[in-house]
């Protein structure tokens, strides 16, 4: 019995995507991530305006939801508190266990997964440099938001400073909430794990967490609702661009052990299809 297309391109992906390359390829991006978002930090004065002009773009439309959630949140310490911590940790642990989960039980669809977070990441790097600003929490002049991070920070480890640890304020870059990409990464686990899960539990989960992350954003005052859609959008376009790069890179040509040119990673597929290789 011949191997299918499919589960060989499985097994080529399992034997191309080992932790060692996996694992640095992540932390290198994550760095770049960490590090430009901190150094892109723009003028205060203009990020406080993009956040002003944003907010009332919104309420132009009617379509400003942060008040009445931040009043919410901020009046009931039983949904303020753990939104706070919802805020400052999910997005550490959930979008790794999710990549984790996915490389373990799919690993057919890793990669491309995988290539869409990166390329969206970077996006929305893109729009932390071009339009700094200021959340809404950090807007003042009777704008009427309340900080609930702060307001709470006796029950956390955070303090003034967004999520970062008290006295640690000066390692985050605050004036980047345009696009959010704690909503950008949250959607992104949501469709992995609806699409991929065969449990009910896990697809519900999918659809849970983007919606109750875009929640906590709006009531701690950390992002308006066009940094939500923003973040959706960001994430649209490195889905769209996920596969012209997959296929760039797969056409690209490798070296083995000893520098000799070897064939593409799709070729060797094709070939190893031709060759027949029995089922493990």
């Amino acid at each position: 019995m011949t191997t299918s297309a499919s589960a060989i391109r499985t097994t080529a992906h399992r034997d191309h995507l080992r932790w060692r390359t996996e694992l640095p390829l992540l932390a290198v991006v994550y760095a770049l991530y960490s590090g430009v978002r901190l150094l892109v930090r723009g003028e205060v004065g203009d990020a406080v305006r993009n956040g002003v002009d944003i907010l009332h773009s919104e309420q132009l439309v009617h379509l400003d939801p942060e008040h009445w959630l931040n009043r919410l949140f901020a009046n009931h310490a039983l949904l303020g508190i753990p939104a706070d911590f919802a805020y400052a940790s999910l997005h550490y642990i959930v979008t790794p266990a999710v990549l984790i989960w996915l490389w373990r039980r799919h690993p057919a669809h890793y990669r491309a997964a995988r290539t869409w977070l990166m390329i969206s990441t970077l996006i929305g790097l893109v729009g932390f440099t071009v339009l700094p600003t200021a959340p809404p929490r950090l807007l003042h002049g009777g704008h009427g938001f309340i900080d609930t991070m702060a307001q709470y920070s006796s029950y956390g480890w955070w303090g003034t400073d967004a999520s970062a640890p008290q006295g640690l304020g000066h390692l985050t870059n605050q004036y980047a909430a345009m696009p959010s990409l704690h909503v950008g990464w949250s959607l992104w686990c949501g469709l992995v794990l609806f699409r991929r899960g065969r449990h009910w539990l896990i697809r519900t989960l999918g659809i849970a967490y983007p919606v109750v992350t875009t929640l906590v954003v709006l009531g701690t005052a950390n992002h308006y609702l066009l940094d939500t859609v923003a973040g959706v959008m960001v994430m649209g376009v490195g889905f769209v661009l996920a596969k012209p790069v997959l296929r760039t890179v797969d056409a690209l040509p490798v070296r083995g052990p000893a520098g000799e040119r070897a064939t593409s990673v799709s070729g060797r597929a094709m070939e190893a299809t031709a060759a027949g290789k029995p089922r493990s």
